[in-house]
């Protein structure tokens, strides 16, 4: 590929060196930080926090994405994203069609980068080992797409031949995912009820695409267990009390395998959902109810409910994003109708307990995430 005039060749073994060699970067810090994507419509923003010992967060600064939001809520899982190593944070700018890409250092953001998508109205990004890609919803009359890039040395460079499209026209992409061994990648969309995947040969470039139909309609938000587990919600259209949660496992060729087939979370519109680091639970975000359902996941991938009743955490309305600590201990909950970031204490049997609430978030505020 290439970058101004020189010419890179990298197999993928290679991106799981390039998160070391931008200069000037400190070692992974100790403290924990949560960061919320505010998708201004005058110019994207994202907002951090610190997390003290007692759980609560106190706001550390706003860093400018050098790109535009869109001024309402994206509707997606996955506006930002962390790298692997923690050294970076992914943004995207649904306003302007473009992503962002940041340096972190003692949770400090300093912008490095913005790369156009190659598509319109990106809303989710990801990253494993150096490889980035982003999906594009598209428009009424054309169809989204992935596109990838490679963080080399601190420049987001897009990777030629490095995309694909969705289903077609409309299908309304929720989030885009590396599975856990950076071998392919996952597309949830939630008007067609397809979940895509997208096998990568060695240069990271799609080389076989799978449209696979969801057990449940609206697929939405989805995560993975280290095992590469599927865990992903589905949020029925809205209905009221209906949605559910699906968990699959994959094939060698990204085909899935149902593990547990539409298990009831007994609310409203589950859109997303957080695993926790240990792998022993899933929660989904209720938009519907604005609620989290908590779920232990067996050995075999099967899913039961923490709390008969469906709700493990009241979070005050509408819940838009869940995200979750890095050592599993915090869960934190994003919610529209009173804007705010809840966050939760994880008990060791999966139940949650509220330590912290932060207020002031401005309308269209989309994409949470944490360290």
């Amino acid at each position: 590929m290439l970058a101004g005039n020189k010419k890179i060749t990298m197999k993928k073994s290679t991106f799981l060196l390039i998160g070391m060699l931008a200069p000037g970067l400190a070692l992974a810090d100790t403290n924990h930080h949560v960061y919320a994507l505010l998708n201004q419509k005058s110019g994207n923003v994202v907002l951090s926090y610190v997390q003290g010992t007692n759980g609560k967060l106190k706001v550390l600064g706003q860093t400018a994405t050098g790109g535009l939001g869109t001024g309402a809520g994206l509707g997606s899982q996955g506006g930002l994203a962390l790298s692997q190593s923690g050294r970076y944070l992914y943004a995207v700018n649904a306003g302007d069609n473009s992503v962002s890409m940041f340096s972190v250092n003692n949770g400090a953001l300093t912008l490095l980068d913005v790369q156009k998508t190659g598509g319109n109205s990106p809303v989710s990004v990801t990253e494993s080992g150096g490889l980035v890609y982003v999906v594009n919803q598209g428009t009424t009359s054309t169809a989204g797409n992935i596109q990838g890039f490679v963080n080399f040395l601190g420049e987001l460079i897009p990777i030629p031949r490095a995309t694909a499209p969705l289903s077609g026209v409309g299908v309304i992409p929720v989030e885009i995912k590396f599975t856990p061994n950076g071998s392919g990648l996952v597309v949830a969309e939630k008007v067609s009820n397809y979940i895509d995947t997208f096998a990568l040969d060695n240069r990271g470039i799609p080389s076989d695409v799978s449209y696979q139909i969801s057990n449940g309609k609206t697929p939405f938000g989805f995560d993975f267990n280290s095992k590469g587990d599927l865990f992903i919600t589905e949020a029925a259209g809205g209905a009221a009390n209906a949605s559910t949660i699906s968990s699959y496992s994959f094939n060698k060729q990204l085909g899935l395998n149902t593990l547990t087939r539409s298990a009831k979370t007994n609310q409203s519109a589950a859109c997303w959902d957080v695993v926790s680091p240990n792998g022993r639970f899933v929660y989904t975000g209720n938009a519907g109810s604005g609620n989290i359902s908590g779920f232990r996941i067996g050995t075999n991938g099967t899913l039961n409910l923490i709390d008969s009743t469906g709700v493990s955490g009241i979070t005050g309305g509408h819940t838009i994003d869940l995200t979750m600590r890095n050592d599993g201990e915090f869960l934190y909950a994003l919610s529209s109708v009173n804007q705010v970031i809840t966050t939760f204490r994880v008990s060791a049997s999966g139940t949650l307990t509220i330590v912290d609430t932060q207020t002031g978030l401005p309308n269209g505020t989309s994409g949470l995430v944490a360290r």
